[in-house]
């Protein structure tokens, strides 16, 4: 029996790669039906897959009329579909929004693209480096010689993946009050621009170089950033309060008078370099 706050929404989740099953993952995990339609023939992947847990699959031939038909029924009784193909290509099958919200006027239709479903990049390939790069994040992030991918998170699963999620529960509570469904665009473009909004504020308002590692959250800062260890492991510093700096210079057993001052930029770098050697004499543990 499921349980979640989600518990009776019921989903039709189109297989995608990354972002989708994530998002599709989130949902079920809060207690939604999620039922995924995958490729005919090509099954649900590794056991290993961990964003494909908690939903039963229906494998369909969407080249089949048939098998749209098949979809199309699901949508009668769904509240939520959500698809993470190019744009126009739920159109060409036969189950786009138009379509569908025909058939289900209360259904909330949610899209996930790169880039949108209109504009000059609506149809180019991406991947999560290329979303976020054109927002300043994948810029702002890195060392001083390069920038630096934080892995998939800000684009696929933040920008994307994310936002998707809480524009469909959004959507959700409005055909609640309402009956009428709608479609929810989101772009991870889009998306991690969204995410980057603070970073945005103190760039205008002069709190933020655009040289990496030379700014509060960047690594720039003595205080907030990683070290080696004497045991070669590492740890993580983030003492940006005063009472945590603090307890920084307390714990390592600093006594140095230039340490105190903290949000001075100009000293930061010769502050990390004592820092760093400091704890390169402790293991981790300690």
């Amino acid at each position: 029996m499921r349980q979640g706050p989600l518990t009776g929404l019921k989903i039709i989740e189109f297989a995608g790669i990354g972002p989708g099953p994530f998002c599709g993952m989130l949902l079920s995990d809060l207690g939604a039906d999620v039922v995924r339609i995958d490729r005919k023939g090509q099954g649900r992947g590794s056991p290993a897959d961990i964003t494909a847990r908690g939903r039963r699959s229906v494998g369909l031939d969407l080249k089949n009329p048939a098998a749209i038909e098949t979809c199309l029924r699901l949508f009668e009784t769904a509240d939520v579909v959500f698809e993470g193909f190019r744009p126009g290509v739920m159109e060409r099958l036969g189950l786009g929004p138009d379509v569908a919200l025909k058939r289900n006027p209360k259904l909330v239709y949610g899209r996930m693209t790169g880039w949108g479903q209109f504009g000059p990049y609506a149809q180019a390939a991406g991947h999560d480096m290329n979303y976020i790069a054109i927002t300043g994040a994948l810029h702002a992030i890195g060392t001083e010689d390069k920038p630096v991918p934080p892995l998939n998170l800000v684009g696929d699963f933040g920008g994307g993946a994310l936002y998707l999620a809480f524009g469909i529960l959004a959507g959700v509570i409005k055909a609640r009050e309402t009956g009428e469904g709608q479609v929810i665009d989101c772009a991870m473009s889009d998306g991690a621009a969204s995410l980057m909004a603070m970073f945005y504020g103190f760039k205008a308002s002069g709190a933020w170089t655009e040289s990496r590692r030379s700014n509060l959250l960047d690594g720039g800062a003595h205080f907030y950033d990683t070290y080696p260890c004497s045991d070669g492991k590492w740890v993580s510093i983030g003492s940006i309060e005063p009472q945590f700096y603090a307890l920084l210079l307390e714990k390592t057993g600093i006594s140095d008078p230039s340490f105190k001052s903290q949000m001075d930029r100009s000293a930061w770098p010769d502050l990390k370099a004592k820092l760093a050697a400091v704890i390169a004499t402790k293991t981790q543990a300690e």
